[in-house]
């Protein structure tokens, strides 16, 4: 008993102080990416083609949650033509491919307009973006959004 019990106590230590540490600080480069990323989702719930048509690259590409890529205009239009009525992004990573180029990834709570004739739509999603800088400007080449939780609301 007196075993289990240390074996307790030092398992709620090591959580207490894990809990504790503070989240690393974001660099300036994490920073601008994440920015960017907040500009796609706010663009994305007012249906911005004016944003899109200047933040997008020339080849844009994306895999739609439905995991069917989509290239060019149709791509675009599937960015900015949604029915979202909540898109909360949580747990933001940027993994940098040197000074011009970057990966974006992070979980959202998903909501989308109830569509008739289908089943419910993913609650949560994982959504990675790859950003180059193109001309001076960070542009987004590539975007994919990967269900991880279906479920009715």
């Amino acid at each position: 008993m007196r075993l289990y019990l240390t074996g307790v106590l030092l398992l709620w230590i090591v959580a207490t102080a894990l809990a504790q540490t503070p989240a690393k600080a974001l660099s300036p480069f994490e920073q601008t990416m994440i920015a960017h990323e907040n500009d796609v989702i706010r663009a994305k719930m007012k249906d911005d083609a004016a944003f899109f048509k200047r933040t997008l690259a020339r080849d844009f590409s994306l895999v739609g949650v439905d995991g069917q890529l989509a290239q060019g205009q149709d791509a675009a239009d599937g960015l900015g033509d949604t029915d979202l009525v909540e898109l909360k992004p949580y747990d933001f990573q940027v993994l940098p491919l040197g000074d011009d180029a970057a990966v974006v990834t992070y979980d959202a709570v998903v909501r989308e307009a109830p569509k008739q004739d289908e089943g419910p739509p993913p609650r949560y999603e994982h959504f990675s973006s790859v950003w180059v800088k193109q001309g001076g400007e960070w542009k987004l080449k590539f975007h994919q959004a990967t269900a991880t939780h279906w479920g009715d609301w």
